[in-house]
């Protein structure tokens, strides 16, 4: 998460509307402020304010002695580096990182599975096979750089011209900047292998047509798979021309079967959720992620699957999925992960275990733990079902991992070659982003993003800091969000025409 919290003036009406603090968790040694505070200023509880405290940061509940840890979502994020007041702004200047050995109690905190009281439908596409889509796009895929040009000649002849075609959500061109070279198996080359064979395999695309030069790393046969398309190589196939006209071709060919669709009544159980977060602000860990959470466990007590990455904004905070994984060889892969992400740091001279964004820090979030706290919140209280390496197609039902890095477009095109195929991003800057061919959704952590970008925001989260809606309603709310986005209903991302160059496959090869 990165932060930019531009909080109201003292004594606008928006400022004397909403509440002064939040109390994340009864155990917390600190509250949030939701607004700036200054000095003298007496909060609900009679705690008296002693210092300016911007919107976001934290203001302790109480004395705190120097070296005494400190808890927000009731664990620990950091130690007091000095002797703090009660009501004194907690941050850079008193509060420090605490080196500790992380008591990771695999599956101690397992709790059965949430149940739900009625069972929910959505209005799915059945392909033929039994797989269920949300979207029904055809999909032009690069499988190198050099054919990138191709793919994207042969979806643009499709733009504005799919009007007989009314079931058709669009013919999409996915291309990147990989494929050539390094023919071995290393973990980029088999990282975008896995990527374009999830893609290709992915049921929200009814057809697809990969294209590649001819001497590129990857076997386009084994990329396609069993997937319904054909595979094209510009170097076999005449050059440029004859290669875009034979693509148009085949995508012509497969509108017919594709418009043949219809939607009927699925489980929601169907549903295979990606959970992303980007542009965030100080509040996104305390609202809009709080209450995905709520709908994520909505979810996975219908069966459904949610999941959850970032592995980096995951550290220092490992030990709330470990204690929550279903077996302890579930939350050892989950440590693997992250111990191979401190190894790949310190190879390359960096470090995860501080707050890498100055954002952060400007938004009230001191520590990497905090962040982490914050960003894990998204994935809800159910229990750890299983981890899965980049872009692994994922096959369990309930709360699941996926390992990729923080940055949003690389870890999302995991998520969908998985076999996501609803995607909700939080925010509370306001990311720019769409992911076709899976329909995303953004929620907005405040009230002011929502009200600023009303093209861009689906949901607004920022209810549960105005004081109008409770963390669970609003929970409640996304879940019927997800429910109809699935069933067709467009997202902010959709309407925009985003979706096309978000595809990002991780780059942790060599190049040569």
């Amino acid at each position: 998460m990165t932060v930019d919290l531009t909080p109201h003036p003292v004594g606008t009406p928006a400022a004397r509307e909403r509440p002064a603090t939040l109390l994340l968790n009864a155990a917390d040694d600190v509250l949030i402020a939701l607004r700036p505070l200054v000095p003298g200023e007496r909060l609900h509880d009679g705690l008296v304010v002693q210092d300016a405290v911007p919107a976001g940061h934290k203001v302790a509940r109480w004395g705190l002695a120097k070296g005494q840890a400190i808890r927000r979502y009731n664990s620990l994020i950091g130690a007091a580096s000095t002797d703090i007041a009660a009501g004194a702004h907690v941050h850079l200047h008193n509060l420090d990182m605490l080196d500790f050995v992380r008591d990771y109690a695999f599956c101690s905190e397992v709790r059965p599975p949430p149940v739900a009281r009625e069972s929910r439908t959505f209005q799915g596409i059945v392909r033929a096979d039994g797989r269920i889509a949300t979207r029904n796009y055809i999909g032009v895929i690069s499988s190198v750089n050099c054919s990138a040009t191709v793919a994207r000649m042969v979806a643009d002849h499709f733009r504005g011209r799919l009007g007989l075609y009314p079931n058709v959500d669009g013919v999409v061109a996915l291309t990147h900047k990989r494929g050539c070279g390094l023919d071995a198996k290393v973990a980029g080359v088999e990282a975008l292998r896995r990527c374009l064979a999830g893609y290709a395999a992915h049921p929200n695309f009814a057809a697809v047509v990969i294209i590649g030069l001819g001497c590129e790393v990857g076997d386009l046969t084994g990329v396609l798979g069993g997937a319904e398309g054909q595979a094209l190589v510009i170097q076999q196939s005449g050059g440029t021309a004859a290669t875009v006209r034979a693509g148009i071709a085949q995508v012509e060919a497969a509108l017919g079967r594709a418009n043949a669709v219809r939607r009927v009544p699925v489980p929601a159980a169907a549903l295979k959720v990606a959970l992303q977060c980007g542009g965030s602000d100080g509040y996104s860990g305390v609202s809009v992620n709080a209450a995905l959470g709520v709908a994520v466990d909505l979810l996975v007590a219908q069966g459904a699957t949610a999941i959850l990455s970032e592995t980096t904004e995951c550290y220092g905070a490992e030990h709330v999925l470990t204690r929550r994984a279903i077996t302890r060889a579930v939350g050892e892969k989950f440590v693997a992960r992250v111990t191979w992400w401190e190894d790949f740091a310190a190879r390359n001279g960096m470090v995860i275990n501080n707050n890498p964004s100055p954002g952060n820090k400007a938004g009230g979030l001191t520590t990497i733990i905090e962040k982490s706290l914050g960003s894990i919140a998204k994935g809800g209280t159910s229990p750890l079902m299983a981890v899965y390496d980049y872009a692994e197609r994922v096959t369990e039902q309930g709360l699941v991992f996926m390992d990729a890095p923080a940055f949003d477009p690389v870890g999302a095109t995991a998520q969908v070659a998985g076999g996501a195929n609803v995607l909700c991003f939080t925010t509370g800057r306001g990311s720019a982003f769409g992911c076709k061919p899976c329909p995303s959704l953004k929620l907005a952590s405040n009230s002011d993003l929502f009200r600023r970008m009303p093209d861009d925001m689906d949901i607004n989260c920022g209810t549960i800091l105005d004081g109008d809606e409770t963390i669970e309603a609003a929970g409640a709310r996304i879940f019927d969000d997800i429910l109809a986005t699935a069933s067709g209903r467009q997202t902010c991302s959709e309407r925009l025409g985003y979706g096309d160059e978000e595809f990002a496959p991780w780059d942790m090869g060599v190049m040569l």
